[in-house]
């Protein structure tokens, strides 16, 4: 049974689109089947995966609006199949900044995501939202449609108070909207093991979360900041950097850890 998973924080520049569509790819790399949603509207995630957003016929924002299935819409980089990385993309772009306003009235309008994906859940192993980094209602359609959300996060103190909005979010969605819905881990990101702040704030984190902190540890690395200007994951862009091996490690460990659950 497919597993979909939002990746989220409500803070901005923590990675969360760099984890997306490393994620995905590292997936892919791993055999599994992928279809990653991009639900912030600046398609960074649509971009990184080796799709021009300006040239999309459809979009998440059609899927949202009931006017074209995820079937209809859903495309797959070639950049990304070369590399043995690839999956399907959900794309997104400036359009979907509309959807907010649009949706306002509709019945139902927090679900629509999770009914358009049902359709397709037997074509996946994985469905990947990266979710903007404010709590929208693109964010709610994304943790009404998923079975647990994956937190990446720099190891600062500012990300920490940032974590705590963030679980209680998470809470309320699942009491009043999806009752699935639970932290699947958390993912420490940008980590540079030389700086003592970070490692006493990772420290802090397995102390308070326990098994919830994901064993792999991203490192800062420049290689992943470069790969976006090409248009492909750091895990096709430099497959032997620190970063893209971190990425498919986690990949393994997410893997793993869906079949003891």
């Amino acid at each position: 049974m497919v597993k979909i998973f939002c990746v989220a924080n409500q803070k901005g520049g923590v990675g969360k689109t760099t984890t997306t569509v490393n994620l995905a790819a590292g997936l892919a790399k791993v055999g599994q089947r992928v279809l990653m949603v991009d639900l912030d509207p600046q398609g960074n995630a649509t971009m990184g995966s080796g799709v021009d957003k300006r040239k999309l016929e459809l979009t998440i924002y059609d899927v949202l609006l009931e006017s074209a299935s995820v079937a209809e819409a859903r495309v797959k980089s070639d950049k990304l199949v070369e590399g043995g990385c690839g999956y399907d993309i959900l794309g997104a772009n400036r359009e979907l900044a509309g959807a907010e306003v649009e949706l306002v009235d509709v019945e139902r309008r927090e679900k629509r995501l999770k009914q358009a994906l049902a359709e397709v859940g037997p074509d996946y192993d994985f469905i990947l939202i990266d979710c903007p980094p404010s709590l929208s209602m693109l964010t709610l359609n994304g943790l009404c449609s998923a079975h647990g959300v994956i937190v990446p996060m720099q190891c600062e103190y500012f990300a920490l108070e940032g974590l705590t909005d963030l679980v209680n979010t998470i809470k309320q969605v699942h009491a009043n909207l999806n009752k699935d819905l639970a932290i699947i881990g958390l993912l420490r990101v940008m980590f540079d093991p030389r700086i003592t702040l970070q490692q006493q704030v990772s420290e802090q984190l397995k102390t308070y979360y326990g098994s919830k902190v994901f064993n792999t540890v991203i490192p800062r690395n420049v290689r992943l900041a470069e790969a976006p200007s090409y248009g492909v994951p750091g895990v096709v862009f430099d497959p032997s950097s620190k970063g893209a091996q971190a990425y498919v490690a986690f990949a393994q460990e997410m893997v793993e850890r869906i079949e003891k659950m």
